[in-house]
């Protein structure tokens, strides 16, 4: 059985490890460790699932929680990847969705308003900016696969959006 000060330091190194493609949300605000387990043989397994399938950061996820444990003394590391249940942003952290707005991205919105994607409807996003409603989609494709490009019609700035999925 490990130690609870093993895991309070298996959780503080975690919580050090940011997304390189967003590095205002730590791993743990994304939701994307699903799991961590300490064997008998002292091995600490993180277990994972991307926010895509093709994410090109998890290989550099994985190095860097690799990098973290092993700093903090944790010599036998392996890292699991799991692509069932797949990643939703229903897992992303509040705290996640207050740092993605202080920095500018607008968080993914609540499922039930996201649905106007099925009647081709444009979704009325919040300005992280200026709070205003009066938006437009400028690109779907934004500055990684995992957000869109935006426009305030109010202040005029640019801003991604966290798609939903």
């Amino acid at each position: 059985m490990p130690e609870i000060q093993d895991i309070d330091k298996i959780n503080r190194s975690l919580d050090t490890v940011c997304d390189p493609e967003i590095p205002v949300l730590t791993v743990r605000d994304l939701g994307i460790i699903r799991n961590v387990l300490r064997h008998d043989d002292g091995t600490v397994e993180v277990v994972i699932t991307p926010t895509y399938s093709g994410c090109p950061a998890m290989h550099t996820i994985e190095i860097n929680l690799r990098a973290a444990l092993q700093e903090a003394g944790f010599d036998k590391v392996k890292i699991t990847t799991v692509l069932s249940p797949a990643w939703t942003t229903d897992w992303l952290s509040a705290e996640g969705r207050r740092k993605l707005t202080e920095f500018g991205i607008a968080p993914p919105a609540e499922a039930s308003m996201d649905k106007k994607a099925l009647t081709g409807e444009q979704r009325a996003l919040e300005c992280p900016f200026c709070h205003s409603t009066r938006t437009e989609m400028l690109s779907q494709f934004g500055s990684t696969a995992c957000k869109s490009l935006f426009r305030c019609l109010d202040c005029l700035e640019p801003f991604d959006y966290f798609k939903c999925h």
